[in-house]
Parts: C-alpha cells; structure tokens; sequence
C-alpha cells in the first residue's frame, strides 16, 4: 500500500541507548519510568484492543485453539466487513489520541506502527475489494471451511459436538453471502476466466456428494464428524444413544444448511460460466484494472515498487539463475544444453515416486526424513525454536488438484494442535523428487512452521503481533530458508536436490516476469506458460495450474522473490557492519523476533540489531 509505505518509512529507526552522563541520571531514569508506564499501559491497550477484534471472528479464535463463539461461523457481509473497517479507524485514531509515540521503547514502536499498519492496509483495500475475484480455484470459503472443521474444530465434550453440528448447519448462510457479493461483481464485468469457474463448480458438486447425500462413499465432513461422535462414545463421554442422536442432527445439517450454500453456489456459477472469459488475461483488461494491480504489487510486496521495476528484477535473477544451474549440469556431467538438462531432469522415470496412495505415502515419508534432519540442527542456526510439531499430511480428497502448490496451515500457539504441511499427491508425476527437500523445506522448517511457529510462540510482545501476517515477509522466509538449508548439514546431499532447489528459486523468479506480465502488459494465460515453459523445468501440469493461480491472484506470486531479496541484502548488510561480530543465530532471531512485519519495518529492526550488536562488543 503506497500510503502506508511512505508512512512507515516515515517513523522513527530504532532507538540506541547512549551512554548517561552522572549529572543527567536522575533525570534519565524519570524518563525511562515515564516510558515504562507508558509502553506498559500500551500494550494493555493492545489487549484489550485484539480481544475485542478476535471476538467478531469465531474462526479466528478457532484458530488460536480458543472454543469461544465454537458453534459459530464469521459473518462475510460486507456491511460485516465495513463495520470491521470502522472499528479498525476508531482504534487508531483512539491510539494516536493516547500515546505519545515519541516517549514509546522501540519495541512499542513497532507495535504501534504494525497496528496502525493493519488499519491503513485494510482501508486500501476496501477501495479495491469491487475488483476481486470470490471464487477462484485458489480463494474461497467453500473448501476452506470444511477444512477449518475436519483440522481445527476439535471436539472433546457433547457440546463442541454440538458446536461442529452447529457450523455444518451455517455453511450454506456464508456461502450465500459471499454468492451475494459475487454476483453484483460479476455483473459489473469482475469476473475470472472459466476455469475458476470450472473448478469451483466441481468442488461444490464434489463437497455435495457420497453419504449421505447419495450411496456413494462418505462425503469428508460426514466422516470426519461420524469419527468424533464416535470418539465421544468411545470414551465414555457420551452414550451410544446420545451419539445416534448426534449423527442424525449431523445429517440434518448436512443436508439442509450445508448444501443449501453448495446448491447454490453451483447454481450461480453454471448459470455464469457463460459469461466468463474463455480467453484468461490479467486483471488488466478490467475496469480500473491497472491501477487494481498496482495496488495489488504493492500490497503483497509491502513496497512501492512498480510492475516494470519487478518484471526487470525477474528477468535478472532468471539470467542469474540460469547461469548456476549450469554448473549443476556441467558437474554431473551432462551432454547438451540447459534446456536439454531440464527434459532430462523432468523425463527421467527415476526422479518419480509411484502413482497411487503407495506412491504418495513414500513421499510423505522422505519429506518427514528431510524434516527430522534439519529439526537436529536448528539450535546451530537459531536462538529462537519452535515448540509447536509438525506433521507433513496429503490434502483431503474433496480439495486435493493436481500439480497445485504444497502450503502449509498453522498450529496453535500452545502447541496443542501441530503445524502441518499439506502436499498435494493426487498426481505423483508433478511431484519429482528432485523438489521434494526444497518444498519441505519451504513449508516446513526452516520455512513457514519455523516463522509462524516462532511469531505465534513470542513473549513480551502485544498478542495481535503474534498473528498479523504479511506475505512478502512469510513468503521471502520460506523461500530464503530454502537457500538457508543448504548451509545446513545432510541437505541437498545429491546434486539433482541441489538443482531442484535453485529450480525452486527460478520459479519465484519467474512468478516476478509472468505475473507483472500477465496483469501489466496484457499477456494471455497460453504466452505466460511459453515463457514458463522456455525458461523452467516445471511440468506442464504444475506451469499451467502456476499460470492460471497468477491470474485470479494477482500479485500474490510476487511476494516470494521480493521479500527473500530483502533478507538477504539485510544480511548481507549485517555480515559487512559486523565482520567477526555477525552471528547467524542473532540475526536469524531479529529477522523473526518481531513476528511477521512489513518489509519497511523488517529493515528498521535489523539496523536496531546491527546497531545494538556493535554498541555491546
């Protein structure tokens, strides 16, 4: 966002202590017990503050593994979403009103700056939110919640039973909702090309189907919440009667409210699908798209860079990129060109797991092995660890695509519930081995578990900074620890491994030519596979799902090579201030000791660490 950007760069760097002349102490210590209160009254503020915002939103409390509001579902209004947004400026302007910045510790600084941060992120995109896109392959809330149900809604007592019940019941009214806004939407000229549209009806279908809608197998959400009654009944909890009773209560939600919204959805989008683009372009192409795309880079970049300066920085890395994947080549001893060795790679029977549950739970397995390895070696990179476990798991049938991009969804911050790291293993040959380090690596440590694991885990810090999240700083994490693993011992051991890491890089690097290609420059989806296909060697399957991911998320893809870039000059940075003074564990802990920041915000801390670093030696 460019006007919270220029804001942010605005504030104040982080505070060094100088040293106190004797004559000046009393005073000094006046000062610094008046900043106490004040940082102390703050932070209570802040409590307050998020206690309220966190209880308009059941499923974020969910997510903190709280059972407040357990049998409720958000409301995704936009006369919810523009009371949010009002709440959010009054706390602001309520903050500015109380605090006096100035007499603030850095660290409250940085608080305050990331509170005000969020407000000011959210009031832009509230001018934009006509412009995107609520259904797509890759957003909305129609597989999004039954997941949250099946991995977050635990159920130990009859009443969270009752509660899951509850929200399979209230699905069908968060869909209608967000159908409502759709179609306004679509009707003014916002629509995604056809196969978002294609996608998402098939999912509606598919998460209306088996028992008990019909005699097929047992739809997710029927299994899952037949397993917890179960549960329940086994131990004790509740009686065989009561769980009976329970099951039927489930189907009647299943079959009223729940597919009421899934029904509907359907309904809409088959009714629509005629209208949808069959030739898929950028948001470019639609009203006010250019400037909606700037708007996006600058949101998930979190800097005012334009679609020119981060097409050009692409092309670069590419190039660069290129050249060490070269020298991968020339050292196995490869016959032939660079385009040459990406077929060979992406041909080779070898480089593939069997097709098949076999096959994807041999990938499951390899990828917990690579991640049990780097966990032994994190104390040597890190002062910082998470508590929290982590569990590499196959997406559930009713969402899994083939060749889509692995993620990862965040434990609690107790560590009552795991990290995991969902894989998509529908098609075993979009998942070479050759990737599988680096993409464990990536979602799990020291990629995203690490970063969110370690944000959600911080003390003496208000709780809301524990949970914001900005895209350009998770995402330039994952992708900078990929290259971090390989200082790590017992990784990218086999030279294939080693390329696939940079493939993984290359691909980011990519993501910055053909999503500002896409959306700036009016590629069509078939010329940003071309480039894709020219310059990678990505499978066909994972370039055209890539591809059509960037165009219904513009800007998203971006976040990942701009913030890794960031990290890395900021180390590079701290490596050449400090010399023998740099420690990687220091550094390391003030990149994620803050949780996860801005770019701007990023940098004004590590300066304070390399500051403070030189101060104390």
């Amino acid at each position: 966002m460019r006007l919270a950007y220029a804001l942010l760069l605005a504030t104040a760097p982080i505070a060094v202590a100088a040293p106190v002349a004797a004559q000046d102490h009393a005073a000094h210590h006046a000062e610094h017990h008046a900043a106490s209160e004040n940082n102390a009254e703050l932070r209570a503020w802040f409590e307050a503050k998020y206690e309220e915002q966190l209880q308009t939103s059941p499923l974020s409390l969910t997510g903190l593994g709280r059972k407040d509001h357990y049998g409720e579902i958000d409301d995704f209004s936009l006369e919810a979403a523009d009371r949010d947004l009002a709440w959010q400026k009054a706390s602001v302007e309520e903050m500015e009103r109380t605090f006096d910045y100035a007499s603030l510790s850095a660290a409250d600084q940085l608080s305050y700056d990331i509170w005000k941060y969020e407000y000011e992120r959210a009031a832009e995109g509230a001018k934009w939110r006509d412009n995107n896109y609520v259904f797509t392959q890759m957003q909305g809330l129609h597989t999004a919640l039954p997941s949250i149900l099946i991995s977050q809604h635990g159920v130990d007592t009859a009443q969270d039973m009752r509660d899951y019940i509850s929200r399979v019941g209230q699905i069908g009214r968060a869909i209608g909702q967000l159908v409502d806004i759709a179609e306004p939407r679509a009707a003014a000229g916002v629509r995604p090309p056809y196969f978002a549209y294609d996608f998402v009806i098939a999912e509606a279908k598919k998460l209306t189907s088996g028992a008990p809608f019909d005699d097929g197998p047992d739809n997710a959400v029927w299994q899952d919440g037949k397993s917890k009654i179960a549960q329940l009944v086994e131990a004790g909890t509740i009686t065989a009667a009561q769980g009976e009773a329970m099951q039927g209560e489930l189907e009647t939600a299943l079959k009223t409210g729940y597919r009421s919204g899934y029904d509907r959805l359907a309904a809409y989008m088959t009714a629509d699908l005629p209208n949808a683009p069959e030739l898929a372009t950028g948001v470019g192409s639609l009203p006010n798209g250019k400037e909606y795309y700037a708007y996006r880079l600058a949101a998930s970049t979190t800097t005012d860079l334009t679609p020119e300066q981060v097409h050009q920085i692409g092309l670069n890395d590419v190039k660069r990129i290129h050249a060490e994947m070269e020298a991968i080549k020339n050292k196995v001893g490869f016959e032939g060109g660079l385009k040459a060795f990406f077929a060979h790679v992406k041909d080779d029977p070898a480089n593939y797991f069997p097709q098949g549950d076999d096959g994807a739970q041999m990938y499951i397995d390899a990828a917990s092995a690579a991640l049990d390895n780097i966990e032994s070696k994190l104390p040597d990179y890190f002062g910082l660890l998470p508590k929290a476990p982590l569990e590499v798991r196959r997406v559930e049938a009713f969402r899994e695509q083939p060749g889509a991009a692995q993620h990862y969804r965040s434990g609690t911050p107790d560590g009552s519930r795991p990290g995991i790291y969902y894989a998509h293993l529908a098609d075993m040959s979009a998942m070479p081995k050759n990737m599988l380090e680096v993409i464990a690596y990536h979602e799990g440590l020291p990629g995203h578990h690490m970063q969110i694991s370690i944000a959600q885990e911080l003390t003496g810090v208000p709780t809301f900074q524990t949970q914001v999240g900005y895209g350009a700083f998770a995402e330039g994490w994952g992708l900078y620890s990929e290259r971090l693993a390989k200082e790590i011992p017992g990784t990218y051991t086999d030279p294939y491994s080693d390329f696939g890491r940079l493939s993984s890089e290359l691909w980011r690097a990519i993501r910055l030519v053909v999503d500002t290609g896409l959306h700036s420059k009016g590629w069509t989806e078939e010329q940003a596979i071309a480039y894709f296909t020219e310059n990678s060697p990505q499978n066909a399957e994972t370039i055209r799902s890539e591809v059509r991911r960037y165009i219904v998320w513009p800007g998203q893809a971006t976040s990942y090579k701009i913030g890794m870039n960031k990290i890395l000059e900021l180390r590079a940075e701290a490596e050449a201030e400090l010399g023998d003074k740099f420690d990687i564990r220091g550094f390391h802990d003030a990149v994620l000791g803050g949780g996860s920041l801005p770019l701007s915000l990023l940098e004004r801390r590590v300066s304070g660490w390399i500051a403070e670093t030189k101060a104390s030696h």
